[in-house]
């Protein structure tokens, strides 16, 4: 069987929504419970392999959004986060083999295992740093990604677990990966990618404002929230490709949803997810919307073929459970 078979079953992590008639739920209300789900794009069907649900001591205490923020397989680990804590399971048997939640924790986006450093990278979103972590817990280094004192500006000693948010975010950093020796992450707000070690080195991403970007085939590849796959060149930090999905979806005048979850399968065909767009009061978040008053579409998965620039297939999450949609994997 081809590993790269763009019909093999694949994973899909997020959240259920969590459904209120009295108010329109803010992102950090959203989901009521994390969820890994398996997808046969064959048959449509789906199997629920972890359903979780955040322990109150380190969660808001009113509608804390539940979900996981990012998963990716390396091994024989499955690596989540949430909000406010880091999970890492075993596999095949997807127990919990080790479970990180500190008090800096808030709004947490991305969590990556550094085999070259041996630690956890994760991107707290809430603070806008990124946090070095031990596997065994222990906080061991942090930085702020505008190259501020990020406790100047927040008070150190705050759980910041019971916050429900921070926003507006200075930076909105969200996604970390590595080039050789740098710590590299994405600065939404700035439409940006920066060297932590070197911030004077940047990837300009000025299309829209990115959300993921990883190492594949020897480029980057990152998102964009209003659905373009942005093709860098790690050694010039220049694009070399862009990818308009809402071109390839054939339908140029409506909002695919808000485009979170790239994977890559070889450099033709990819899987790339879209959150249903619900209402925010941070109105310059979703400025790129297409016609805001229409319905906005369904959570969804679609496979692209990005050699002939077509949609190939297309498959809603929401009937699965998935509401909020933050990354598809392969195990």
């Amino acid at each position: 069987m081809n590993a790269n078979d763009p019909m093999n079953k694949f994973y899909v992590s997020g959240g259920l929504f969590r459904s209120s008639v009295f108010q329109k739920l803010e992102e950090w209300e959203s989901c009521k419970r994390a969820l890994l789900v398996e997808i046969d794009p064959v048959t449509k069907t789906s199997r629920r392999v972890v359903e979780y649900e955040s322990p109150k001591e380190v969660t808001a205490d009113e509608m804390p959004a539940i979900l996981f923020k990012y998963a990716y397989a390396s091994g024989n680990k499955l690596y989540t986060c949430t909000a406010t804590e880091i999970i890492i399971y075993d596999l095949p048997s997807f127990r919990v083999a080790n479970y990180i939640s500190l008090p800096i924790f808030n709004d947490i986006h991305h969590v990556y295992y550094s085999q070259r450093r041996g630690t956890l990278l994760a991107a707290v979103t809430g603070l806008d740093i990124v946090a070095e972590v031990s596997l065994e817990g222990k906080l061991l280094r942090e930085w702020d990604v505008m190259g501020q004192d990020t406790w100047s500006i927040f008070p150190r000693n705050t759980d910041y677990r019971k916050v429900p948010t921070t926003k507006p975010h200075r930076a909105h950093a969200n996604y970390v990966f590595e080039l050789g020796d740098e710590i590299w992450v994405t600065r939404s707000h700035q439409r940006e990618a920066i060297s932590l070690d070197d911030p004077t080195r940047k990837i300009d991403i000025a299309i829209q404002r990115p959300h993921e970007g990883h190492l594949f085939n020897d480029f980057l590849h990152f998102t964009t929230v209003d659905g373009h796959i942005v093709i860098v060149d790690p050694r010039t930090l220049k694009i070399e490709r862009v990818h308009d999905l809402q071109k390839m979806a054939g339908s140029p005048e409506e909002s695919l949803g808000f485009c979170r979850g790239l994977h890559s399968l070889d450099d033709r065909f990819a899987w790339v997810g879209f959150t249903r767009i619900r209402p925010t009061k941070f109105r310059e978040h979703v400025s790129w919307v297409r016609h805001p008053t229409r319905p906005q579409r369904h959570s969804h998965v679609s496979l692209f073929d990005l050699q002939s620039g077509t949609r190939v297939e297309e498959i809603e999450t929401e009937p699965h459970g998935i509401g909020v949609i933050s990354n598809i994997f392969h195990i």
